[in-house]
This record gives C-alpha cells, structure tokens and sequence, in this order.
C-alpha cells in the first residue's frame, strides 16, 4: 500500500453525524423468508423514518448512511449478508472460487437477473462500476477501498495508471475474474458492500451528471424501485421490483419514508398510527424505556470529533497538539451517553468498538485487550489548554459544525456547553447546516470541528484504521501511524498475532498520543416499533439495513 494516496473527497461523508431508520423489529428468520411465503406478500404500506435525506443514488458517490440504506435496497451486488451477518450468493451464483495464494478470484453469475428496463445484468455492469470508482477523476467516496485491494488499484488511486488497467475482467457476459494486489482475508464482504454494486454502463452514460438524482435517473436491479424522489425530497416510497428475479421473496408492495428531524414530532406520528418504527433519544428514550414497544439495539457504529488540522489550505486551530489533547481529555463522553443520548449508547475509549473484533489466538475483544485511552481528565485537558493558549499567544476559539437534526443540534450543544464549562476561556461557536451543505462544507475542508460516525465496512479493525492515513479529510498525518498501517497490510498479512499488535499500536498512536480524533460512543439505537413489523434486517457492517423481507401485518 503506498501511503498518502488522496483520499479528500473519498472519505469526506464520514465526518458528518448520521442516523437511519434500521430495525430489528422482526428480523428476518426462516419462516419469514423464500419462495414458499409468497402468498404473504403484503398490499399494506409500511410507514418508516430516515433522519436526513438521501445525498444521491448514484452507489460511488455517497458514503451518507441514508443513501447507503437506500441504494443495499434499490440495488442489489454479488454478495449479500444473512441475518447472522454470514456472506451469502446474491447476483453470484456461487461463493467464489478463490485461487492457492488468495490472489485471484474466479465469480461466476446467474444468468436470470435482469435490471429494471429488462436487460441482463452481466459481468461488464460489475466491470464498468468498479474502474468507474477506481478512477480518481470520479472522485468516489470509497476509491480508498481500491488502495491494495485489486490489482493496480493503488497506482489507479494515485494517477499513476489508468483505470481501465484495474484487476477486473469479464470473462463472457456471466464470469468475472478479479486480481488482488495482495490476499485480503475479507474481500468477499466488501463485494457486499454499496460502492462495488453493479452499474448500466449504457444508462449511466445516457443519464450524465443526472444520473442518480432522482427516481426517473435510477435504474434498478434490487428488489425495489425507488419512487417520488429527488436530492430535495424529504419523502420517498420503495415499491417492489418485478423484473427482481427473487421478487417471489420480497414481502411489502410498498414502503413508505418520511425524513424526521424533531424526536417530538417522531413520537407524535408513532403515537397516530403514522410510522411503524420511531428511532428515539434523549427524554423520549427515557420515558419509553417500559414501552412493550421499546428496543434498544447495540450497534457497532461508533462517534467521534473530527479535528480538521488544515482549513481551506491553511493550519487550523488543530495544527495545534495541545489543542487536540485540551479538547480529547475535557469531554464528558458519559454524561453524553446518559444524559443527552439516553438511548443506550455507551462511552468509549478507543476507535474500535466492543464486540466487533477479537484476537484471533485467544480470542479476546479489540477493546478489553486495547485497553481505555483519553479518559477524562479536566486537570490534565487544562494544562493542554493553558499550553496552548501560550503557542497561540491568546484565547482558543473553535466553530463546531453540526447538521439540523433534533438530535444532532442537542450533542452539538452539550459539547460546547460542556467544553466551555471544562476550559475557562475556551469558546465554542456550533454552526448548524442541513446534511447536503455539511456535505459540501466537509469535501471543501471548510470546517474546524465535527462530530462525524463510522460504520464498518467489513469486519476488521482497518475499516476503522486505514481511513487516517495521510490524505485523509482531517489532513492527519504521522509517518509513525502511516508505517503502521502499512505493516499491517504488507507486513504481517500472514502473521495473525503480529498483525493483532500492530493494530492495537496504531490505535494508540492515532487517538492517545497524537490525538488525531476524538472517540465519543458507541452507537445503541433506541426505537418503538410497532407490533406487526416483520422482517426487517440488520447488519453491523456494510448495508445495515434490508427490507427484502419486511412487512406489516
């Protein structure tokens, strides 16, 4: 892996704090799945939420949680996840063979799957899709992914060969064959995952730049149509996908969104019979926690505040060190969890979260054997500021941005509250932007502070990891934790316990000792969900939530 690559707009979205709708509210069992449930397709429409709007359709060029949710069920990749997060055949038709070394992939497809006008889906759409997000001048949101993965793709990444040169081959309409730089133990999930999902090449180049702006721009080869929307809806409808070749399978005619913003206005609509599933925080979550309809669900997504150290070209306040540690040691992550949250969300003390990954000798949890990192020290987040005040010859201002969500603007709020409080004059100013123009503002690197989530891709501590090396959108950089990095992908790919220390150093490195972002909490999802909701999905990595098989009695 060459360090540095440019990653500004690939990893830009993940600065931003995002919430979806998913449920385990009837998640999918045996009994809710297959052909033989036909007769139990559901004419009733399901009425479920999304806390902001989609950014686009278009599967490179979104890493937002609501446009990723939408597109896992508009379109549909090689691989999916079961409910026990196993990889399993979607447009594939077998699991794929995989050569000695790990090195080249042979997937053969079915041949009965056709997109939303009628035509085939074939090898070529995977094809055209993957040099479209390999080749830097796209500037896709998960070109990183490319960086030694399939072979070429770092030198793709790094303009240093061209896209049509990336491991991936057609062979005939229905066989793809992929090389890898290197064996990467869970490439197979990642063809799970939205931005290797397949793409019309003719329909793409038709549509242009509209392509994956609205429903009329979207061609479709999941199991629903994507109807009633544009980049400015704030509502949007499902509806299933006849030409889906397991459309026998897909249990609701139609599933109704509505972006919520205001927990008030969430509860009251649950309360009218209006929405089928109500994602709550704060008071709400409190008050509802005897609910027979309350669930809270552990996540493995996890918050943080993203420190940008250079501000439209020049050094910010977080080119300081002593800032990042000020402000790393005085947040009050507890009382954020209990008494804003309250959804049961728990703090953290490091990047990875609990129950995500383990040891692969002893078995033992990333976190409990990583250890807390940056616990909350007023004393010492005092001395960092005091420091720092002398460097910068005067008082600390930060500008904290946050989307225009009900929940967002209360975390914003509690930080520059509790900040203010920890660090006599230090001052804090939020400034509050709808998502898409947070979204621009992050791609620009116009921001200071934000609070941002990341949820995996795949499950290993570099999903979490790589996305800080140099190029990132909070322009880190450490040759320490870069060489790190690059041990763990070059070095110690077949020395598992090698590889496991590694990691747990280069975590170290990039939260503790230079402080390069904050961890908050590891996300919980507290919500009502109506009795009668089935069968919606879950998964706690790569598309999070599929209503393949949902429904409302």
């Amino acid at each position: 892996m060459k360090i540095g690559i440019k990653k500004t707009a690939a990893v830009a979205l993940s600065a931003i704090l995002m919430l979806t709708a998913c449920s385990t509210g009837g998640r999918k069992t045996t009994e809710d799945s297959g052909t033989e449930q036909t007769e139990k397709t559901s004419s009733k429409v399901l009425n479920l939420m999304e806390s902001s709007e989609i950014s686009s359709m278009d599967t490179i060029f979104s890493q937002d949680e609501p446009s990723i949710v939408a597109q896992s069920n508009v379109f549909e990749g090689l691989y999916q996840l079961d409910e026990n997060d196993s990889v399993i055949p979607a447009v594939a038709k077998e699991m794929p063979e995989i050569s000695e070394d790990g090195k080249t992939y042979k997937i053969k497809l079915r041949e009965d799957v056709k997109w939303s006008n009628g035509d085939p889906v074939t090898a070529h759409d995977f094809v055209f899709a993957w040099k479209k997000m390999a080749d830097p001048k796209n500037q896709a949101n998960y070109f990183f992914l490319m960086d030694g993965t399939i072979e070429n793709g770092t030198a793709i990444v790094n303009e240093e060969k061209e896209a049509d040169e990336l491991g991936v081959t057609a062979v005939g309409d229905y066989e793809l064959e992929v090389k890898l730089a290197k064996p990467v133990p869970y490439f197979t999930s990642l063809l799970a995952f939205s931005p290797f999902y397949p793409q019309n090449q003719e329909f793409v180049e038709e549509k242009g730049k509209d392509y994956g702006t609205s429903s009329e721009n979207i061609l479709s080869n999941g199991p629903f149509l994507m109807e009633n929307w544009d980049q400015s809806s704030m509502s949007w409808d499902l509806v299933k996908n006849e030409h889906y070749y397991d459309a026998d399978s897909v249990k609701s005619e139609t599933i109704h969104f509505e972006v919520l913003k205001e927990t008030n206005t969430i509860f009251n609509l649950y309360e009218s019979g209006d929405l089928d599933v109500a994602v709550l925080s704060g008071d709400f979550a409190k008050q509802n926690n005897d609910n027979p309809d309350y669930q809270a669900i552990e996540r493995s997504k996890v918050y943080s505040l993203r420190m940008n150290q250079l501000r439209n070209g020049e050094p910010s306040i977080f080119a300081n060190e002593n800032v990042r540690k000020a402000i790393a040691y005085a947040i009050d992550k507890k009382g954020l969890v209990e008494n804003i949250l309250a959804d049961g969300s728990k703090e953290i003390y490091g990047y990875i979260p609990k129950d995500f990954v383990f040891n692969p000798e002893t078995g033992e949890d990333f976190r409990e054997e990583a250890g807390e990192l940056v616990v909350t020290d007023t004393k010492k987040a005092n001395e960092y500021l005091k420091k720092a005040e002398e460097e910068l010859n005067g008082e600390v201002k930060i500008e904290l941005l946050s989307r225009d969500g009900d929940g967002d603007k209360k975390v914003a709020e509690f930080i520059q509250a509790q900040l203010e409080e920890s660090l006599p004059g230090l001052k804090v100013e939020v400034k509050t932007v709808p998502l898409n123009n947070a979204i621009e503002l992050m791609k620009k690197g116009d921001y200071e502070l934000s609070v941002s989530m990341w949820g995996p891709d795949y499950q290993d501590p570099m999903t979490f990891l790589e996305n800080s090396t140099t190029g990132n959108t909070s322009n880190y950089s450490s040759e320490t934790y870069d060489q790190l990095i690059d041990d763990v992908v070059n070095k110690y790919g077949n020395d598992l316990e090698k590889r496991w220390e590694t990691l747990i150093k280069a975590e170290k490195v990039l939260v503790e000792e230079d402080a390069a972002l904050i961890p908050l909490y590891q996300q919980a999802r507290a919500q009502l969900v109506r009795p009668g909701v089935q069968g919606i999905q879950y998964h706690n990595f790569g598309p999070t939530c599929i209503y393949k098989y949902a429904y409302i009695e």
